[in-house]
């Protein structure tokens, strides 16, 4: 009984943060505008400044910095021309080249954060070009290959995904995200053309890879949680690593014209 109980030990917590998450970002989902552009800020620039806590502990304040710089990039981000906002997303990743730490620290944050802060971007720009149902899609699709994943993993278990990177996550836990997150896809299909099913199916793997890259910087930092601003769930990149990953893939469909 022990066991049982400690395997969905940190349920509650989750369940009441993901309310609260859920009640903000569908709020400011909805109005757009402004409200979802200074959300996704907040959030990069919170991500930004794990990052840098992860990689170079000792520069509290430098952290902070980074992290606001980030944010107001990206709330800038709308009101600038398009050349210009893209130029300025590659601020935070080189200004960490120059901190003082190993090279290898350097360039891990450079690219972390370059990431991240495209997919930030990327999913402002999706909101105010492509709408509203797209991001419903997107978010939709990353929750349900989240929860189907974490209830099919721990009541079906089996073999490891990725043992190395991600201890938990099993394949039964991510085939049966994949197979939700088309799910979803075929519920939005009306909305979004019929290539939403099987791009929902790619998504939701990246979503899954998204989650494995914070994973192989948080073990690489010897860390178990980016920060612990979010009870349940850790840090802010805890909980929206996945939607990160599936928002830069997107991103990168969309720059390529798939999917319609």
């Amino acid at each position: 009984m022990s066991g049982t109980s400690g395997k969905w030990a940190d349920l509650a917590p989750r369940i009441a943060s993901a309310v609260v998450l859920a009640a903000v970002g569908l709020g400011a989902i909805w109005a757009g505008g402004l409200w979802f552009a200074a959300l996704v800020a907040a959030a990069i620039g919170a991500i930004v400044w794990e990052i840098a806590r992860m990689l170079v502990p000792e520069g509290g304040a430098l952290a902070l910095l980074l992290g606001g710089v980030a944010a107001v990039i990206l709330l800038a981000g709308g009101f600038l021309p398009g050349l210009v906002a893209v130029l300025l997303l590659v601020v935070v990743p080189l200004a960490g080249l120059m901190v003082r730490a190993g090279w290898e620290r350097r360039w891990r944050f450079a690219i972390y954060t370059a990431y991240v802060m495209v997919a930030g971007f990327a999913i402002i720009g999706f909101r105010n070009e492509l709408g509203l149902a797209v991001i419903l899609w997107l978010v939709a699709l990353v929750v349900a290959t989240d929860i189907a994943g974490y209830f099919v993993g721990r009541i079906v278990g089996g073999p490891k995904f990725w043992p190395r990177v991600s201890p938990k996550k099993t394949w039964s836990g991510t085939a049966a995200g994949w197979v939700a997150a088309g799910l979803v896809g075929l519920c939005f299909a009306p909305w979004l053309g019929a290539g939403a099913v099987w791009l929902s199916v790619i998504l939701s793997f990246a979503s899954q890879m998204g989650d494995a890259a914070e994973s192989a910087l948080k073990r690489y930092a010897g860390i178990k949680d980016s920060s612990n601003l979010i009870p349940g769930h850790g840090g802010v990149w805890d909980r929206f690593d996945a939607l990160l990953g599936a928002t830069f893939v997107l991103f990168l469909a969309h720059l390529a014209g798939l999917g319609g």
